[in-house]
């Protein structure tokens, strides 16, 4: 089979890009010592991560716990979830999880981590534990090193954690300031700081750029969509991740329809470059996707010297490959569109 007679709409991805994408992180990462933690959230598939793994990733970090045990069933020993666990379900699991793989968590509070402690110590297993860090973008963290340094403090002295170090996303030279200050303050409570992990792709080769990192924690690279293509990351024949989709209405001249919608594309925005395109036609560059609803795409072809016609099908770059790829049951993976093999996105849809 090829990816052309796919039936529509269809998730692919191209191995051959896959390929590149992953030697070119690790490769980097190994140039600056930097230890690579490969993040599954956009892929979600045991076998692309083992590839990560094979390359010279030092293990993964998944976003949920969901995601972290399809990936220990797979056989993956090393996981951080980066996302906060709170709840006793949660606490139970990562406990059960904790007796399988080596498992470290970020947090940024004094009542999450003693609630985990309590589990683990219980039933006698010990789990890493990084603090979660602010360092300007306004998510979960902690808001100051001096925080840092006192919530470092309490879980030094919790049973059944580790004192890993700590966490923040984006990493950006300019948060170099405030990990020091965070390191600097543990350290002189006589306490270790042995990693400092970073995440974030659109940053991701600036990261040696900061100092204090020591570990750079990455997803996206490794399909790369129309995000990374605004922002220079990626061109677009590293760009993995594709959905085929068909022209199943031609209403003008002007207009076609494609039968990929928000439960295909996604409804993201290309961060940062944000010009109400949902993706890119990449047999039509000059096709723009104005909107789409559940399972329509409306593509304006005004600007198109050649159009599709009815029942052509075209291949869609998305503007986020993370919420394409858990939007799918399958994928097709190919090497330039040949040789398709179909295999079940296995933690999609793993949030909880």
């Amino acid at each position: 089979m090829v990816v052309g007679e796919l039936p529509t709409p269809f998730l692919t991805v191209d191995l051959d890009a896959v390929d590149r994408n992953v030697a070119r992180m690790q490769t980097y990462c190994d140039g600056h010592g930097l230890a690579l933690r490969a993040h599954v959230k956009t892929h979600k598939l045991p076998r692309v991560a083992h590839l990560q793994l094979g390359a010279g990733a030092v293990g993964i970090a998944c976003q949920k716990l969901g995601e972290a045990e399809v990936m220990a069933d797979a056989g993956i020993e090393d996981i951080l979830i980066s996302f906060p666990l709170v709840g006793s379900d949660k606490l139970e699991r990562a406990v059960a999880l904790a007796r399988r793989v080596t498992l470290s968590v970020a947090g940024d509070s004094h009542a999450a981590a003693a609630s985990l402690s309590a589990a683990a110590a219980e039933h006698g297993v010990s789990i890493g534990y990084l603090v979660d860090c602010d360092t300007g973008f306004g998510r979960t963290g902690v808001q100051s090193p001096a925080e840092a340094a006192e919530l470092a403090g309490v879980i030094s002295a919790l049973p059944g954690l580790e004192l890993r170090g700590l966490i923040t996303h984006p990493v950006t030279p300019d948060s170099e300031g405030w990990l020091r200050e965070a390191r600097e303050l543990i350290e002189a409570r006589d306490l270790a700081v042995k990693v400092v992990s970073g995440g974030g792709t659109p940053g991701a080769l600036h990261a040696h750029e900061n100092a204090e990192v020591t570990e750079l924690r990455v997803g996206n690279y490794v399909y790369g969509d129309r995000r990374c293509l605004l922002g220079g990351t990626h061109v677009l024949a590293d760009c993995a991740l594709r959905v085929v989709a068909s022209v199943v209405s031609r209403p003008t001249a002007d207009r076609a329809i494609l039968d990929a919608g928000t439960k295909s594309l996604t409804s993201d925005p290309a961060l940062g470059h944000d010009d109400g395109t949902f993706g890119l036609v990449i047999e039509y560059p000059d096709a723009v996707v104005r909107s789409l609803s559940e399972e329509h795409a409306i593509v304006d072809l005004s600007a198109c010297e050649t159009r599709p016609e009815l029942g052509e099908k075209v291949t869609v770059l998305p503007n986020h490959a993370c919420g394409a790829a858990n939007l799918h049951d399958t994928v097709a993976l190919h090497r330039s569109g040949n040789d398709v093999e179909l295999a079940a996105v296995a933690a999609r849809g793993r949030v909880r």
